[in-house]
């Protein structure tokens, strides 16, 4: 399975009143591993941020306007996202932006062109109810180290995202963790046959002492249950072996 980790960074809050996309990462996963394949892209968003924009990922319109704009790596973006699970948190939000970006250009909505869109808020809302489930937050819960994090950014956040994800799905596919740490929902142990006819294992008797304070404790159980222990029960229950037939006369 391929999941494509995503996130953005923005020039504000709402693409309805014409903020735009500044900053597009992309983490490739296959079969619950890291590729190492990425996609990292800056945005020149032909607007300028706002101040809390610029406080959030440290993206200034000086540095913004040298890039491409959406509609130069769109294509690029499409074909590597394409037919992938794509994992954000809160989802929502990104896709909200991604789709007034898709519109401007006269090309579907972003979920057509996506496997599907799996939303790592939903799913930490439903784990930790009640709890704070931002990013940093399920960072702290699961133990996750994103002590570089001191500005947002998107293909760090992506990053941090994959290891979040991990954490909270451990265990789904399987309960069996092989060696490398990695899940295998198929793995099969070979145990080699051992011969024990070779092995001499010693039996240690115990002492005239142990046996008299073993007898000791089987009588204190016996008397505590009332008569009633198992041992009692099963010499009660065994068959009495037959007296031995007399042997016959022997003839002169």
């Amino acid at each position: 399975m391929r999941q494509i980790f995503f996130d953005t960074e923005t020039t504000g809050l709402s693409p309805d009143t014409g903020d735009r996309l500044v900053e597009i990462g992309c983490v490739e996963m296959v079969s619950r591993r890291l590729t190492g394949r990425n996609l990292h892209l800056y945005l020149n968003p032909e607007r300028k941020n706002s101040e809390d924009a610029l406080r959030i990922h440290g993206l200034t319109d000086d540095f913004l306007a040298g890039q491409p704009r959406f509609a130069e790596v769109v294509d690029e973006l499409l074909a590597f996202l394409d037919g992938a699970e794509v994992v954000i948190h809160n989802a929502a939000f990104d896709v909200g932006f991604l789709d007034a970006e898709l519109k401007r250009l006269g090309r579907p909505p972003f979920a057509r062109h996506v496997g599907r869109i799996t939303d790592t808020l939903a799913m930490a809302r439903e784990m930790f109810p009640g709890k704070s489930n931002s990013l940093d937050a399920l960072c702290r819960r699961l133990e996750v180290d994103n002590s570089s994090r001191t500005l947002h950014g998107a293909l760090l956040d992506a990053g941090l995202l994959a290891e979040v994800y991990i954490h909270m799905t451990r265990g789904q596919d399987s309960l069996v963790i092989e060696a490398d740490g990695a899940a295998s929902g198929d793995a099969q142990v070979a145990l080699a046959a051992v011969d024990f006819s070779s092995l001499s294992l010693p039996v240690l008797a115990a002492s005239d002492g142990e046996a008299e304070a073993h007898d000791r404790l089987l009588a204190d159980l016996d008397k505590a249950s009332g008569g009633k222990t198992v041992w009692r029960r099963l010499a009660a229950s065994a068959p009495v072996a037959p007296a031995a037939a007399p042997a016959d006369p022997v003839m002169a």
